[in-house]
């Protein structure tokens, strides 16, 4: 039984937190992450050349934050539902 616990706790715990199943906090994850890298990637080439992406670091943390908001209210909803697991 307390791998059962240990199962929930480490990959089930936080997704069901924040309204998700394992697999959509996944893919939403990995999105973010693929974005982060894009993003900062192109600020590393803008620091070594200053005409390039001269906002797509911005650009992209700002799409970021608005996406990780617009979650935040979802989560928030998801779990003032009645909710039972049997």
């Amino acid at each position: 039984m307390r791998a059962l616990s240990v199962v929930d706790t480490v990959f089930a715990r936080h997704p069901r937190a924040v309204g998700e199943s394992y697999l959509d906090h996944a893919r939403t994850a990995t999105g973010f992450g693929l974005a982060m890298l894009g993003g900062g990637l192109a600020c590393i080439v803008h620091a070594a050349v200053p005409a390039l992406f001269t906002t797509t670091g911005s650009d992209t943390i700002r799409r970021l934050h608005a996406r990780m908001s617009g979650r935040a209210k979802q989560g928030a909803a998801a779990r003032e539902c009645f909710c039972y697991e049997i």
